[in-house]
């Protein structure tokens, strides 16, 4: 088996970015300040400035009970303007497959560094690739759809009680849509990583060192008792017997 351990540390480092991006996009999903209104009636929503996200709409106030006021924003809303109703569905849908991509190249990453059944590893880098994709379009989505919804500004006909005007004198990007896009960043850098990785070939064995047979074995030992008795034969003393043995 190919050893494997030297070939993972950019996909590594893609699992790294993938993580972080994923941790990114949830916090994306999570914040209120996807569009920042700027109002002119100041007598409810203190600061003149209120933020609208995908889950709910938010502001500073002097007069209500609370310090800061949100209402939830539900998908069910007759209200809610199709860029937020999207956002909702494609964030969650991001979140699930930005999960099971990671727990996909985290298995790959395992087979690469422990050569735990480490075959189809480059297979399993192209699924998780192709997961991260997903991820990064679901979350693009919504953010660059809100983006352009901000740079029209376009209006959203609040309900009584969220204490909001249906428009803004003016709107910008949030700071949700920026870590959005840059989560999205990551996520595609991290699914580049994983393409690029190329498995080795399966090293070739090496030729085994040829076997003495028991002829060439008992010639090289016949040979070497052959020398031992030639040499004695040579010397005169073979045969001979030691006078010290011998009785008067």
């Amino acid at each position: 088996m190919a050893y494997l351990a030297h070939t993972g540390h950019w996909q590594f480092l893609g699992l790294v970015l993938a993580v972080l991006g994923l941790i990114l996009m949830t916090a994306a999903c999570g914040m209120d300040d996807w569009r920042v209104w700027y109002v002119d009636d100041v007598s409810i929503i203190s600061s003149g400035m209120a933020w609208v996200g995908v889950w709910r709409a938010c502001f500073y106030t002097h007069v209500l009970n609370t310090s800061e006021f949100c209402q939830s924003i539900s998908i069910t809303d007759p209200f809610i303007p199709p860029e937020i109703a999207a956002a909702q569905v494609l964030c969650m849908t991001a979140i699930v497959t930005g999960v099971v991509g990671n727990l996909v190249a985290g298995h790959a990453m395992r087979k690469v560094y422990f050569n735990v059944h480490a075959s189809h590893v480059r297979q399993t880098f192209w699924i998780a690739a192709i997961l991260f994709f997903l991820t990064a379009a679901c979350s693009l989505v919504p953010m660059i759809w809100n983006m352009s919804a901000v740079m029209l500004n376009c209006t959203i006909d609040f309900p009584a009680e969220f204490h909001m005007p249906p428009a803004p004198f003016k709107q910008e990007v949030g700071l949700g849509i920026v870590v959005g896009a840059c989560s999205s960043l990551l996520l595609i850098i991290s699914a580049l990583f994983f393409l690029c990785y190329k498995q080795p070939d399966q090293p070739q064995k090496s030729k085994a060192q040829p076997v003495s047979t028991e002829k060439e074995d008992a010639g090289i030992i016949n040979h070497r008792t052959a020398g031992c008795h030639h040499g004695i034969a040579d010397s005169g003393e073979y045969g001979k017997i030691n006078p010290a043995f011998e009785t008067n």
